[in-house]
């Protein structure tokens, strides 16, 4: 049996994940009786619910008596870390593009990482079945894409040769194979211009962990590939970090990946990628080997944060309510748990009861925050704050690079909003109405801009970025004003108050939500924060009668998401996290405490 490792990478939304399924299918041994649901390698809820990959994940099929491990990473640029690591597993890559976007952000950012490992990339352009694919625009900006990013002539070969698919359908094809009957021509492909691993199975036992996981039973994971000779369970092996520090640790379980599964088995060989428990201590990086003092393989580098948020006990009215876990020790314990696998986070535990909790973006927080929340957590959160470095004296800020596609008749005035944001603009091509922009700019110019981008295109847009770099500090970035409307009683909301008061802004509660002193329940219009009693209801006299509130026309309510929430809160400004609610609040719950510690 000959291996072949192989991670499926690409920007977002280009079937990655779909691909992947049609390809499990191709398995030797597939009952098709049995089959196997959409995207089935996003097994996290969270992963089925918002549409994306969040966690890199192994898989194995057999095609042709050969073994062919399978990678499938996050599109998201937010998730890249996992990306970097796991690059290090395999032998090759599959680039998915999509047959009309081409190439994306993400798409540089991955792309990137597999040319500097020397991996040579499978192209596969995707959603032929698209009326407006352009194959042939697609690979001549992939040949430029490849040039600036140093791609050698070898790396540049597949690129003349690439993989037609509708991973939907389950059809792939190549020029020199046209016919479209099913996925294998991307797997001949792969057996026939991917080299066997060599078979060095003789050679002194070596690994290097690329990833983590943490199972109930077996405590934490290591996942990663076997470079050199076999191991089996029972082995008493080395680990050695990058900083020449070695220790001692047992193998007991060794985990292979085969279809759906991972599969117990007394031994493991080179090329092989596999899970190793029971060495608690193992981390990304490290090298496991038979020898004493092995040479570490190369370092796996980490992109340091760009974004931190404070994460601390909730202390609303309403705390304790409906979580089950609340104090302080509880969210310790768990985002000390979280620190096992989720090595791209960085926690600070300095401060007492609030966790100074660090991560690439936005997105990347709210998941761990959501995740808290659907295991009974209640917490709050602070606005997150743009992590800076100072570099021989130079305050220097993180960088994004942003794609942008917006109707045409918009674009005038994205480009003006991005623009006051530090943003320059790179490029802009325009295609069948839609304009495509790509920016550079500050991350701190992006916080907030999601839910008033929404606003300025009437949620006609499609917007994604990656962290291209450090830069000196672009200046200070004007920003619109987000003013609140605030709750100056306890009580549940009236129809007939929030009927009064929707014309001053946009409405965040229904009517007969429970709300407290100084929570935020709309977005004031006035140029300043305002303080509204929303609990009172129309006084009843002989000539007027309750039943009149039926007639009243409420706007619907704006029910903030987590992340639109995190979007939208100002410094002074808490979100308060629990399993069946999100709210906004102010810091400061009356005025009093306003005013003794000066709004902040």
């Amino acid at each position: 049996m000959s291996f072949r490792n192989i991670a499926i990478i690409a920007h977002v939304d280009h079937g990655k994940t779909t691909l992947v399924d049609e390809l499990l299918k191709a398995d030797d041994n597939f009952d098709e009786r049995v089959g196997i649901e959409t995207c089935v390698m996003d097994s996290n809820a969270q992963e089925k619910e918002r549409g994306i990959t969040i966690y890199s994940k192994n898989t194995g099929i057999t095609y042709k008596g050969n073994k062919i491990n399978i990678v499938d990473t996050p599109g998201h640029a937010d998730f890249g870390s996992e990306v970097e690591r796991v690059l290090r597993t395999v032998d090759s890559v599959c680039l998915v593009v999509d047959a009309y976007e081409g190439p994306m952000p993400q798409t540089k950012f991955v792309l990137k990482k597999s040319l500097e490992l020397g991996l040579h990339p499978v192209v596969v352009i995707n959603k032929m079945d698209k009326p407006s694919a352009r194959a042939d625009w697609v690979i001549d900006q992939l040949f430029d894409l490849f040039v600036q990013l140093g791609a050698t002539d070898e790396q540049l070969e597949h690129l003349n040769e690439p993989v037609y698919a509708i991973a939907r359908e389950g059809l792939a094809w190549t020029d020199e194979n046209p016919e479209r009957k099913d996925i294998s021509p991307l797997l001949d492909f792969v057996m026939n211009k991917i080299p066997e691993a060599p078979n060095n199975t003789e050679a002194p036992f070596k690994m290097q962990i690329a990833n983590l996981w943490y199972d109930s039973f077996l405590g934490r994971l290591g996942i990663g590939r076997i470079y050199e000779g076999k191991v089996k369970v029972g082995q008493e092996v080395f680990i050695t970090s990058n900083e020449w520090v070695e220790r001692k640790g047992k193998i007991t379980e060794i985990l292979t990946n085969q279809w759906l599964n991972k599969l117990k088995t007394k031994e493991a060989i080179a090329w092989d990628i596999v899970t190793i428990a029971w060495i608690s201590d193992i981390f990304v990086g490290e090298t496991v080997s038979w020898v004493v003092w092995a040479e570490p393989m190369p370092a796996i580098h980490i992109d340091e944060p760009t974004l931190k948020m404070e994460f601390l006990v909730n202390n609303s009215p309403f705390a304790g309510r409906e979580g089950k876990f609340v104090t302080s020790r509880q969210i310790r314990d768990r985002l000390e748990k979280e620190l096992e696998t989720n090595v791209w986070l960085k926690i600070d535990f300095s401060s007492g009861d609030n966790y100074e909790v660090a991560g690439r973006w936005e997105l990347h927080l709210s998941v761990l925050i959501e995740t808290m929340r659907r295991e009974w957590f209640e917490l709050q959160v602070w606005a997150p704050v743009v992590i800076m470095h100072e570099e021989n004296g130079v305050k220097m800020e993180p960088i994004e690079n942003v794609s942008v596609s917006v109707p045409a008749w918009n674009e005038g005035s994205v480009i003006a909003e991005l623009g006051k944001r530090k943003g320059l603009m790179s490029n802009m091509v325009e295609n069948n109405g839609i304009v495509s922009l790509e920016f550079r700019v500050p991350t701190r110019g992006l916080l907030g801009f999601k839910s008033e981008f929404t606003t300025l295109t009437k949620g006609e847009w499609l917007l994604s970025s990656s962290f291209d770099k450090f830069e000196p500090f672009k200046g200070p970035i004007e920003k619109r004003a987000v003013w609140s409307m605030i709750s100056m009683e306890n009580g549940k909301t009236m129809a007939y108050s929030l009927f009064n008061l929707q014309d001053r802004g946009k409405i965040f509660v229904e009517p007969a939500t429970e709300i407290y002193e100084w929570m935020i329940i709309w977005e004031s219009s006035k140029g300043q924060d305002l303080a509204v009693n929303a609990t009172k209801n129309k006084k009843l006299t002989n000539v007027r009668a309750s039943g009149t509130d039926e007639a009243l026309k409420l706007v619907p309510p704006k029910l903030m998401t987590l992340e639109e929430a995190i979007d939208y809160i100002s410094a002074d400004e808490y979100v308060e996290v629990t399993p069946l609610s999100i709210r906004l609040r102010k810091k400061y719950l009356s005025e009093t405490d306003r005013k003794r510690f000066g709004k902040q």
